[in-house]
């Protein structure tokens, strides 16, 4: 279906495009952070099954949607941008014994595996750029093209594990030190609710 060229050039760029610096693995940085290296995984889960979505979106035609129409394009934006301001406003204004231990102490599993999701599809530049990005590396030629945009949707979330994993073990590291201190652990709370908040800033400001 897909030539072994176009799938190292395809995975190549992906890896590339999950380094360089975004919502998503700044997210995963900060929520690894604050909550520990599992947590980050979880969260990194979540964001994969969100790319799920989108690639089946484009797949489907549904993507198209969000790059013709203003009005669904700004209500998405503005539905993600309001969840990240709510958990910056919940980061901010936590006190540092509040902050969690563990899993055990902090989000569940299922909660951190939803912010992941609700952080990925409430973003409408997702589907749009997979919109744009994806349809580049799949040829009419070799088959279904629906079927080689959720393959390439697959090849990109290999490789958003591979980066983001990454990242959430890196920052679960930073963490166990951070949280020897109570003045770390409240500072930690400010930076990443400065972050979250930046981040629905962007959201909210974004264009198509």
């Amino acid at each position: 279906m897909l030539s072994a060229e176009t799938i190292l050039t395809f995975f190549t760029a992906s890896v590339l495009l999950g380094i360089a610096p975004g919502p998503d693995n700044l997210f995963v940085l900060t929520q690894s952070t604050l909550h520990g290296r599992t947590a980050g995984l979880v969260v990194m889960l979540g964001l994969c099954t969100g790319l799920v979505v989108h690639s089946a979106a484009v797949a489907l035609g549904v993507a198209a949607i969000f790059q013709s129409s203003d009005v669904a394009f700004t209500v998405l934006k503005f539905c993600g941008a309001g969840y990240l301001l709510y958990l910056a406003w919940r980061t901010f204004t936590a006190r540092a014994d509040g902050l969690p231990e563990g899993l055990q102490s902090g989000p569940g599993r299922a909660a951190l595996y939803r912010r992941g999701i609700i952080m990925n599809i409430t973003n409408p530049k997702v589907s749009i750029f997979f919109l744009a990005f994806l349809p580049q590396f799949a040829d009419p030629a070799r088959g279904s093209v629906a079927v080689q945009v959720m393959l390439l949707g697959g090849l990109f979330i290999i490789a958003t594990i591979l980066v983001f994993g990454g990242v959430a073990i890196a920052a679960g590291s930073l963490r166990q030190w951070l949280s020897k201190s109570d003045r770390a652990q409240n500072i930690l709370n400010k930076l990443t609710g400065v972050v979250l908040f930046g981040l629905a800033a962007r959201l909210a400001t974004a264009q198509r």
